[in-house]
């Protein structure tokens, strides 16, 4: 009996041990960083291409006549930054409608601080249908209202950017 005694307690201190020795998991999150000029997420983004960025509209009117454009360089201003680990973008046109940018593989992520900065986008660019669900899961991770992400109840055809590299300019 004293022997059993000794195996259960054994065996509790082991389980015991084991359930209290797991790694936390950190929740993800964006990069911390105040998005300061000449900061770059991804590749780094030359001052030549730079100096040869296009406007997000002279990029609209070139998708005009190609369905893709490879190793393009846009610049434009920030409007929003996906909250939950800086996976995504989107930057101001002038008609006022969203020009949503992924990283490329998700191999890297942005501040929430980048909001409002002007960038410079480096990456391929295409025309796509972006499906219902897809267009809720991105309103979801802005935080957008239940009553905003229920009103989305159709596909939409815009711009989609697919970064290697993004840096922080004037």
């Amino acid at each position: 009996m004293k022997r059993l005694s000794v195996y259960v307690f054994v065996l509790f201190l082991s389980f015991s041990t084991l359930s209290f020795s797991q790694e936390a998991v950190e929740k993800p999150a964006p990069p911390a960083g105040d998005a300061l000029i000449g900061d770059y997420y991804g590749t780094d983004v030359s001052g030549a291409v730079v100096n040869k960025a296009i406007s997000v509209e002279k990029l609209e009117s070139e998708l005009k006549n190609v369905k893709k454009a490879d190793g393009v360089a846009v610049k434009g201003e920030v409007t929003n930054v996906c909250e939950k680990r800086g996976c995504w973008i989107t930057l101001k046109t002038e008609d006022g409608s969203s020009f949503f940018v992924k990283m490329k593989d998700y191999s890297f992520f942005v501040p929430t601080a980048l909001k409002g900065k002007n960038v410079v986008l480096e990456g391929n660019a295409e025309k796509k249908i972006t499906s219902v669900d897809e267009l809720k899961h991105y309103a979801k991770d802005a935080k957008k209202t239940k009553a905003e992400i229920d009103a989305i109840n159709a596909p939409k055809e815009e711009i989609r950017f697919l970064a290697n590299g993004i840096k922080v300019v004037n």
